[in-house]
């Protein structure tokens, strides 16, 4: 049994098909009497189609058929030729309601009305002739012929005007691209709501804050349903109505944020382009005591003068500083200054003697002194320094080479370091001791005291600092330093025959007598044991017994080798000669005696 509509032997269109034509323009067309593949009959083009359904412009709008005039209902639409299913009953005529809309009810034999499957086959057309001829450079009266394709009667659309008034072919045409229209029902298509040409998008058009305005309010204004509507509906939680709120918030923090950037720009120009804060006059009158540390630059020492209330800032002291020819020559130590003094009246003062409150230590003084220069300066109880001293030395930041020495009268001996060093009443007295140990720690690290002891002979750097102290006592000069420190070596050696190694120093009987004495009796220094009694005793006392300064350590280092191993203060102040023999240092002895009276 073959298809409706098809012949036996029928194939479908194929674009090899020889009814394409040559690329469809100019070439060669379909003859009217080609027979259609589809039952025999002739091919129906897509024109054709057209002048079916709207009649034919260039005839007066008759019908292509050449039949009668097409007819029309009370809504104006054309009434449709009558379709017939396959057992030969005609289709009824579509009815319409009220509205103009068509109902649709079931065929009385079951089919729907509209069944593509029971659709007849197209019926032919004639071919039309081609135009001859453009007017203009365009198309004329009659329009150029296009190529055709056989219609698929399985297509519900085949039978259908080509798009954009048959001009063109429709490409679409498959029934994947057009599927089966659904079903007709009954029911009323609602409306579809006017819209806006511009339509902001969810994140956007329902906000307040964007719309100037109450969201609730405009969408109901446009015909879309309110959302507190759509929240009844859905059971949702109703949205917090927004207010004007947001919007100062913003301009605050905003503001905020300008004004911040604004002050910090301002303090950025004062600090590279402006005039650095300044006090006027020479202070308040309210006194402080300012430390200055060792080796502090201008910007360290005006942290501190700010710090203290005595400039009012630290870039208005560095100007005054660079300002003042002498402004680099500011020592470390404790200064007496007032509060709110200017850049400049700040730093004359520390120029001057009078504002400096240091403790100065002098090379070659003994450490009883310095503890009573201390109570002093501190303000504290005589004795009170020289008891911390002696309790607590070992907590002061003495060397391990420095400690657990036999017969050592003051282990701090020799390591309270001549220097200036800050020392005003509200201090500890071991405060000023530590500074002072942690000062000639630096020193002696620094000159190598512990690595150069070994080359001299010595045990180690405690002899070698005990040496030092020696020459500091004894030594007037540096020649001097230079010659006595060869004649401690010289003494010290186990060939020495004049004096049996022993040093023979008052400075050392007088150390251990707390006096200075130039003129020593021989049975006083001949009967006292003391180990710190060089005339008693070979080799070098227990320690140190002053506090030596840098050029009697150079001089411990640094010996002259010209066999020195007597000297004598001939003037017994000042003036010192040196002797390489006893006969020498007798005739010296003779000089110093007549210069004393004695």
């Amino acid at each position: 049994m073959t298809e409706y509509g098809r012949g036996p032997g029928s194939e479908p269109w194929h674009p090899e098909d020889p009814l394409y034509g040559d690329g469809g323009w100019g070439g060669q067309q379909a003859h009217a009497g080609q027979q259609s593949p589809y039952g025999g009959q002739p091919q129906q083009y897509p024109e054709q189609q057209a002048q079916q359904g709207y009649g034919d412009w260039s005839n007066g709008g008759q019908s292509s058929y050449g039949g009668g005039q097409p007819q029309y209902d009370q809504y104006g639409r054309q009434h449709p030729e009558p379709q017939y299913d396959q057992y030969g009953r005609q289709h009824p005529e579509p009815q319409y309601d009220q509205y103009g809309q068509q109902q649709y009810d079931q065929h009385p034999y079951g089919g729907q009305q509209y069944d593509q499957q029971y659709a007849p086959p197209a019926q032919p057309q004639p071919q039309p002739q081609p135009q001859q001829g453009y007017d203009n450079g365009g198309w004329g009266s009659g329009a150029q012929p296009q190529a055709q394709y056989p219609a698929d009667p399985s297509d519900p659309y085949g039978q259908q005007a080509g798009g954009y008034g048959a001009e063109q072919p429709d490409f679409y045409g498959t029934p994947e691209a057009y599927p089966p229209p659904e079903p007709p029902t009954r029911r009323r298509a609602e409306p579809e709501p006017q819209r806006t040409d511009w339509d902001p998008g969810p994140d956007e058009g329902d906000h307040a804050f964007f719309a100037g305005g109450d969201g609730e309010d405009e969408a109901a204004d446009d015909g879309r349903e309110a959302p507190q509507d759509r929240r009844s509906r859905g059971g949702g939680k109703p949205k917090k109505r927004r207010s004007g709120c947001a919007c100062l918030v913003v301009c605050l923090v905003l503001g905020g944020g300008v004004a911040g950037v604004g002050y910090f720009g301002y303090q950025f120009y004062q600090d590279r382009f402006g005039t650095a804060p300044d006090f006027a006059g020479d202070g308040n009158g309210e006194q402080v005591t300012v430390t200055i540390p060792k080796g502090a630059g201008g910007s360290t020492i005006g942290q501190e003068l700010k710090r203290q209330g005595v400039v009012k800032s630290v870039d208005a002291f560095i100007a005054a500083q660079q300002s003042n020819p002498r402004g680099k020559s500011i020592q470390d130590g404790v200064y007496t200054l007032q509060k709110e003094m200017s850049a400049d009246s700040a730093v004359e003062l520390l120029l001057s003697p009078k504002s400096r409150s240091n403790l100065i230590i002098a090379e070659g003084k003994r450490n009883a002194d310095i503890y009573k220069l201390i109570d002093k300066r501190l303000g504290v109880k005589g004795g009170t320094t020289a008891e911390v001293a002696k309790s607590d030395y070992k907590d002061l930041g003495l060397p391990d080479w420095a400690l657990n020495h036999k017969d050592v009268k003051d282990p701090l001996e020799g390591f309270l370091y001549p220097s200036s060093y800050s020392a005003a009443k509200g201090q500890k007295p071991e405060d000023v001791l530590k500074q002072m140990v942690a000062r000639a720690n630096e020193q002696y690290e620094k000159i190598g005291l512990e690595e150069k002891a070994e080359g001299l002979g010595l045990e180690g750097p405690w002899q070698l600092l005990t040496v030092a102290s020696l020459l500091q006592a004894e030594g007037k000069t540096h020649d001097d330093f230079r010659k006595m420190s060869e004649v401690i070596y010289n003494r010290l050696k186990s060939s020495n025959t004049e004096t049996n190694q022993k040093l023979q120093f008052d400075s050392t009987f007088n150390y251990l007598m707390r006096q200075s004495k130039i003129h020593i009796s021989v049975s006083e220094i001949q009967t006292n044991p003391d180990p710190y009694n060089t005339y008693y005793h070979r080799g070098l006392p227990p320690g140190p017994i002053d506090n030596p300064g840098e050029e009697a350590l150079q001089a411990a280092l640094n010996p002259t080798e010209d066999g020195w191993i007597y000297f004598v203060a001939t003037d017994g102040v000042q003036k010192t000669e040196f002797a390489k023999t006893h006969a020498e240092f007798l005739k010296l002895k003779d000089k110093f005696d007549a210069s004393s009276g004695d």
